[in-house]
């Protein structure tokens, strides 16, 4: 593990310690968890950014349009009814949808 040194405003010192008190933590595991938030936040805005980006592409493009469409056909005709009848056998509530 790597040791960190920076610097705080007296303010946000001020609240990190009575954080930490409330906590019954270190201040430096309150910090090493924010920063861990903060860096899956960024990863998870990144990942999602570059679907919108993807999805945006690929709806510009007709053939990918096209093919979207014939897939999605053939998922109702074929696969979603498959997929609603393996959730009644497993006794799974029909209004809480794994894809929502």
């Amino acid at each position: 593990m790597i040791s960190l040194s920076l610097r705080l405003p007296d303010e946000l010192a001020s609240r990190l310690d009575q954080e930490a008190g409330l906590e019954g933590k270190l201040r430096s595991e309150i910090v090493r968890e924010a920063i861990d938030h903060y860096v899956t936040f960024l990863e998870r805005e990144r990942f999602l950014s570059s679907m919108v980006e993807a999805a945006r592409s690929l709806a510009k493009d007709a053939l990918s349009r096209s093919e979207s469409a014939e897939l999605s056909e053939s998922l109702v005709d074929e696969g979603l009814g498959a997929l609603i009848a393996a959730e009644r056998e497993e006794g799974l509530n029909s209004d809480l949808k794994w894809w929502r």
